[in-house]
């Protein structure tokens, strides 16, 4: 857990037993409650102190110019950066004149829990003013999944000691300031003052506040409604102007007595509506909120949660961290994608400004496998989001002089935001991994209506950029040069292995789809000829091969460069992008992500057994993980290739990447593709789950320290559930028609009983040898 005393492990929570006030931008995004839709960061109810804080909505940004030292044709003009839009969850509290403050007079106690089965954030204090006044106030909030547009908060304060007159201010609040993030890259942009004030109404019981951001004109509203209940006489009003609604809240009460606030926060934002439909929107959604009440949103929020993990729940024993860690994981990736309902999902989700709340590939390779066998119709919408942006994916090819689609490296409405091409227009791979997300919803689903409306033109546009980026050598070789991979130390190189055989995938894709679906490709104008050409270049991907060593370079000419001097790196060098120049990287053997190892995940039908394990050892020896993506990859094949205790090592580090803070930035917000990665080491690495034709294929195993590992998911409209012990598995369907997996290569079809086959041993080779230093932290056998 976080590196201080006060986090407890425990199987559905993450609690607090104190507060820490250096932790607390890092809580702040741990705490981070979300729908998809609206995301408000876990910051004090008072509003200080705070690290970072945050109320976003999902695709709400502000425009910024993208200066460049030397113009470049192609160049990305604007940049998109993600808005903290209107603080609703701002309550303040006077005890006899005195503002409640927990850097003054005696906090006498402090908990926080988020609980991952009823989807609330709760916090619990004991405040002794300096004048001698204590109260307790317990608060509860939530971000509801059943009603998109609705925060609710819950808010009491009780008396203790003596009788005090009690000043609670609930407010609206927007252009608040925000702290700047240092020099990484990593962080936001600061937006001064980003919102325009357009209306601010007050009601008998709340407000409603109308905004547009400056550049990109987008109309933000906000809203919020009262009830409110408190012994004797409570006294209500309302004000406002400008940026700022408050309604205040008197009463006296005894020791004993408690007043007690619930505050509802409605949330809407448009492109194209009018102010006064704005307006009308928020006031709707609060009014439906106050219809259902308290009780009645905590029952819908406990009810969505419970369907959810009935067919994504992940049980771990031995390892009650790791239990833990994937349940939050889990919690934060549902949370990223759940009613984002055509929109992205950001690298950070609605947890924090990091990476300007933009959207990369991680989406689509990371993410989306989590949704897709867990939550299906979230991983749909994100796709149908990629859909929805494909004519500005198309003017960017066009641009490019390419056919086809160019879909944007980093974005939030759909246009390219990365002023550095290298890694950003080069990095081409973001097509086949679209395609190959779309490829795995299908197998997953069966959905014959996204594949006619959405998966055949996503296919077919970004097929057509492969045919045009690629050319036949004099050898009848198709080539695809001068891209980056998702390795950003290997930039503009030929041949990208995981880019060549994604390509290939997405190809005979929009191949196949084309030929089942003649009506649709005459509407997109495919022709006969289009599609021998798509399976032409396929059957000729050139996959480099270096047979003296006997790997896969990850990119073509790869294995002949300079290997990265390791023994002169020191700690404190890394990560490396923040102390070389990107000219020293490129040229040398060193991997910031695993980059060929997760080609031999996303293709392992491509890889034979033996080519597996020296793939995997050679590239170990040169992958620093300098990014938060590459621990869980490392642990899919580490754990196929027989090395489980690394496996096992790799997924700790992909657990804990947030409740650890390993990369020190977790104050900008969760890394939830890391947070998915922890999904993906335990169901694809320690379960060795595939698929494989269409059909689900399993080959687990665990590692010394874990007793069982339980997997539930989702498949074809069916719940299945996978129970893996030391030396055998035991396959359930939990409802739908009957199905067949495979485990180890033998086929199993299940029923109404359930199946149990043993786990054959594996003979593994010597582990692995990582970068002086780089080592992930052991977790098995030797701690």
């Amino acid at each position: 857990m976080i590196t201080h005393p006060a986090f407890e492990v425990r199987p559905w929570a993450v609690h607090e037993t104190a507060l820490d006030l250096d932790a607390l931008a890092r809580t702040e995004s741990l705490f981070a409650l979300s729908n998809g839709h609206i995301g408000v960061r876990g910051n004090l109810d008072e509003g200080e102190p705070h690290g970072i804080p945050g109320t976003y909505l999902n695709s709400v940004h502000e425009l910024r110019p993208l200066p460049y030292a030397e113009a470049g044709y192609g160049y990305p003009e604007s940049g998109e950066t993600i808005v903290n839009v209107t603080n609703g969850k701002l309550i303040r509290l006077l005890v006899d004149d005195e503002p409640l403050d927990v850097r003054y007079g005696t906090l006498r106690s402090h908990e926080r829990t988020l609980d991952l089965r009823t989807g609330t954030l709760t916090r619990q204090l004991e405040w002794c003013s300096p004048a001698g006044n204590a109260v307790r106030v317990r608060s509860e909030r939530l971000v509801s999944f059943t009603q998109r547009a609705i925060v609710a908060i819950r808010y009491e304060v009780e008396a203790l000691d003596r009788t005090v007159r009690l000043v609670v201010q609930s407010e609206l609040v927007a252009n608040e300031s925000i702290p700047g993030g240092g020099g990484d890259p990593r962080t936001a942009a600061i937006l001064e003052s980003p919102l325009l004030v357009e209306e601010n109404a007050s009601a008998p019981d709340g407000a409603v506040l109308v905004h547009v951001t400056k550049g990109s004109q987008l109309r933000v509203g906000a809203g919020m409604r009262h009830e409110v209940t408190g012994p004797g006489e409570v006294h209500l009003e309302t004000d406002g102007a400008g940026d700022v609604a408050r309604v205040t809240v008197t009463a006296r009460i005894a020791p004993g007595e408690r007043l007690t606030l619930v505050k509802y926060l409605g949330y809407g934002w448009s492109a194209r509506r009018s102010r006064p439909a704005v307006h009308d929107q928020v006031v709707g959604a609060l009014s439906a909120a106050a219809t259902t009440g308290w009780d009645g949103l905590l029952r819908e929020q406990r009810e969505y949660l419970d369907e959810f993990w009935s067919g994504a729940d992940v049980e771990v024993e031995g390892d009650a961290e790791v239990q833990q860690a994937v349940r939050f994981a889990l919690f934060h990736v549902l949370q990223a994608g759940a009613r984002g309902e055509c929109r992205p999902i950001p690298a950070k989700g609605l947890t924090g400004p990091g990476y300007d709340g933009h959207t990369f590939w991680d989406t689509e390779m990371f993410v989306l496998p989590v949704l897709t066998y867990t939550s299906p119709a979230a991983a749909a919408d994100v796709l149908r989001w990629r859909h929805r942006t494909l004519p500005s994916a198309q003017r960017r090819a066009a641009q490019l002089g390419r056919r086809g689609a160019a879909f944007p490296w980093r974005t939030i409405s759909g246009q390219e935001c990365s002023a550095y091409w290298p890694a950003g227009t080069a990095a081409f791979h973001i097509n086949a991994d679209i395609a190959h997300a779309v490829v795995r919803y299908l197998e997953a689903t069966g959905d014959r209506e996204f594949e006619r409306e959405t998966a055949i033109p996503l296919l077919v546009a970004t097929a057509r950029l492969w045919r045009d980026l690629g050319h036949h050598d004099v050898r009848g070789r198709f080539r695809i040069d001068g891209v980056t991979g998702p390795d950003e130390y290997s930039a503009v190189a030929d041949n990208n292995v995981y880019t060549n055989l994604l390509a290939r995938q997405n190809l005979n894709a929009a191949a196949d789809l084309a030929v089942r679906h003649p009506d649709r490709a005459r509407d997109l104008e495919v022709g006969v000829e289009e599609v021998a050409q798509w399976r032409d270049a396929a059957a000729a991907v050139y996959i480099p091969f270096d047979e003296r060593l006997g790997v896969h370079p990850a990119n073509e000419g790869f294995t002949e460069h300079a290997v990265w001097d390791f023994a002169a790196t020191t700690a404190a060098d890394y990560p490396l992008l923040l102390h070389y120049p990107y000219f020293e990287l490129y040229r040398k053997q060193v991997v910031k992500q695993a980059d060929l190892v997760l080609a031999m995940h996303a293709c392992p039908d491509a890889f034979t057994a033996e080519q597996k394990v020296r793939n995997f050892a050679y590239y170990e020896a040169l992958t620093v993980r300098d990014s938060s993506l590459s621990a869980c990859t490392q642990a899919v094949l580490a754990a196929e290739v027989g090395q489980v205790e690394l496996a096992y090592d790799y997924l700790g580090e992909a657990a804990l990447m947030d409740l650890n803070d390993l990369e020190h930035n977790t104050r900008d917000g969760v890394h939830i593709a890391s947070l998915a990665g922890t999904w993906v080491a335990l169901v694809s690495g320690l379960g060795g789950m595939r698929v494989r034709s269409g059909q689900l294929s399993f080959a687990p195993r665990l590692p010394s320290d874990l007793t069982r590992l339980c997997l539930r998911l989702r498949f074809l409209d069916r719940r299945l559930e996978v129970d893996i012990r030391a030396d055998d598995a035991t396959y359930r369907l939990l409802d739908g028609e009957a199905l067949t997996v495979v485990h180890h290569g033998a086929t199993l079809r299940l029923g109404a009983d359930p199946v149990s086959r043993p786990i054959p041993p594996i003979s593994a080779g010597p582990r692995p040898q990582q970068p002086p230093g780089r080592e992930p932290a052991r977790r098995g056998p030797g701690d």
